[in-house]
């Protein structure tokens, strides 16, 4: 073995979450779409709601040349449905901007077509958080100086651990 006789072997030995990994191997995919944040797609449901998760479905993302600020967001939405999308726009894109926890989005383009029929609905239904775990929750936050950075990860955290496999229950 290389290396200091004590130093843990990366490639065996220590066991690390799959959520580690998740984005580097979903983004070489998701990149070539424009979805750098392959978070906003596995979280699609509870970023914007069981309802309209539905019926829209995100496609592409885009930033102006060298931004990360003031994307676009292309949407498929169902047929008859464009209509409304478009009148909850500014709802829909202030959901989207608390996900990513900064002004990301300020366009829809929302394009009419049929949603691919093997997708899931909606997400696994989301559980009340214990108070324990809502205390946990809150403590890994608080040292987060930034009202809405801390806000979004709140959410973030409590769409993770409420959609967990429920052990305690």
């Amino acid at each position: 073995m290389v290396g200091k006789p004590n130093e843990v072997n990366p490639r065996r030995g220590a066991m690390r979450a799959l959520a580690a990994d998740v984005s580097h191997i979903v983004k070489p995919v998701l990149g070539k779409r424009g979805f750098v944040e392959g978070q906003l797609v596995a979280q699609w449901a509870a970023v914007v709601g069981s309802d309209l998760a539905r019926r829209m479905l995100p496609e592409k993302l885009t930033f102006p040349p060298g931004q990360r600020r003031d994307g676009t967001l292309r949407l498929r939405v169902a047929p008859g449905f464009a209509l409304e999308a478009q009148h909850r726009e500014p709802q829909i894109l202030e959901r989207l901007n608390a996900f990513f926890g900064y002004r990301a989005l300020t366009r829809l383009v929302l394009v009419q077509g049929s949603l691919p029929a093997d997708r899931p609905a909606t997400s696994r239904p989301q559980r009340d958080l214990a108070v324990g775990e809502r205390a946990a929750l809150a403590q890994r936050v608080a040292g987060i100086a930034d009202a809405e950075l801390r806000a979004a990860l709140t959410r973030l955290g409590e769409a993770v651990i409420g959609t967990a496999a429920d052990k305690a229950h």
